[in-house]
């Protein structure tokens, strides 16, 4: 335990006073043992309680070496990312204002790294601010369990891997998603070999729920229930049209699930239509209830394919005719349609030289070696393809390809 200056001080002149010989008579004399060993005694709790061990000074130097190297890096950054951010809105009212966005409208350097000293460990103990318990991951089971307990539902899911695939195949060309697109984005996504109810953590040997992302395009919690609020009604013709075309105990069945259905479309158009208020009940059982429809053979297939025609009929009604690359696609998917459709839209020569950094918040571009390593739209995009050229060549690729 640290102790005050002002009792340090105190300590001093004993422990100086103990240690001075006494003299009688102007001469020395040695201390007694026992005297001179509580003396030591004293020096050692002394040094301790002031904290100037050897260990504890070093620390400190070092600790005020990162630190002093720290602040130099976070005035440097926090100009740039400043700089970042007032780019980004003159881009946004320069297209506000149908004006054409230029090179210099982008910033063109890459953003510092730090590089200096990492945070020295302190060797003495230290108490540490007890941090909130993190709410579990919701799994498949979760969402079962939810759409059970509060619409009295269990989403039909495929007796077959290709069932599901040849659903999501018919749906999506139906709605027109090319077979490129939903191929290549889904190589890119779950490696090549993900199943409709594969989720982000739990693949290729991984054990931990990382995120509620799930499928062949990963649909985050939030992302179901944005694609109910906003294209809940299609999803509600689609299967209404699909009863009327059916009969007996299936026709029952679905019935009821069209029913469901358009419970969770009033209920996720509820609140405003904006992400933030999505996350919230995605953040719920009743927005786990939700995401369970991705698991089912006749929703699933529509959440999949929307999770990604958003983003076309997005760039469209931006005036982007062009069809999407997979690639281009994928950057919408990844960083929202409006991001994404900036990168889209960019010449090719402007590619080659406007660094990935324009695309992010300074916290997600620190955490993300991709767009570090690769650091410029060209650069991105390119080893974006080369993911979807590699995976694609996978079982589950190559099985969905042939459900086209």
């Amino acid at each position: 335990m640290h102790h005050s200056i002002r009792h340090v001080i105190r300590l001093v002149p004993l422990a100086l006073a103990l240690l001075a010989p006494s003299a009688r008579g102007g001469e020395s004399a040695a201390l007694p043992p026992a005297v001179s060993n509580a003396n030591a005694q004293l020096l050692s709790q002394f040094f301790a309680q002031s904290g100037a061990s050897p260990a504890v000074l070093e620390y400190r130097r070092k600790l005020k070496e990162y630190q002093e190297a720290r602040a130099a890096f976070d005035e440097e950054a926090g100009a740039y990312w400043s700089q970042i951010s007032e780019k980004r809105k003159t881009r946004n009212a320069k297209r506000r204002s149908g004006q054409q966005v230029m090179l210099d409208d982008y910033v063109l350097t890459h953003p510092p790294l730090y590089n200096g000293p990492k945070r020295p460990v302190n060797p003495e103990p230290e108490e540490t601010p007890d941090r909130p318990v993190r709410k579990p991951i919701p799994v498949v089971s979760d969402l079962l369990r939810a759409a059970q307990e509060l619409y009295q539902f269990t989403p039909q899911r495929p007796s077959t891997e290709l069932e599901f695939k040849r659903a999501y195949a018919r749906y999506a060309l139906a709605s027109g998603l090319t077979r490129e697109q939903a191929v290549r984005v889904y190589s890119f996504e779950t490696g090549g070999t993900g199943t409709f109810d594969v989720q982000a953590g739990i693949e290729h040997g991984g054990r931990r729920a990382i995120s509620t992302a799930m499928g062949y395009n990963q649909l985050l919690t939030t992302n179901s229930v944005e694609l109910l609020a906003e294209q809940g009604h299609e999803f509600i013709r689609a299967l209404a049209d699909k009863v009327a075309k059916t009969s007996g105990p299936a026709r029952q069945s679905l019935e009821h699930k069209l029913g469901v259905l358009k419970k969770m479309v009033a209920h996720a158009k509820s609140v405003p239509d904006t992400w933030s208020e999505h996350e919230k009940i995605g953040n719920t059982a009743q927005g786990w209830a939700m995401h369970a429809m991705v698991l089912d053979i006749d929703i699933g297939p529509m959440l999949q394919t929307h999770k990604l025609l958003t983003s076309v009929l997005f760039a469209r009604a931006k005036g982007y005719t062009r069809p999407l690359s997979a690639a281009e696609l994928e950057m919408m998917n990844l960083t929202g349609d409006g991001t994404g459709l900036d990168m889209v839209t960019m010449p090719q020569a402007m590619r080659e030289q406007v660094p990935t950094s324009n695309f992010f918040q300074r916290g997600g571009y620190e955490r993300n070696p991709v767009a570090i390593r690769h650091n410029t739209v060209a650069k991105l995009l390119a080893v974006t393809d080369e993911r979807m050229d590699s995976n694609s060549s996978k079982g589950g690729a190559r099985e969905l390809a042939g459900a086209f």
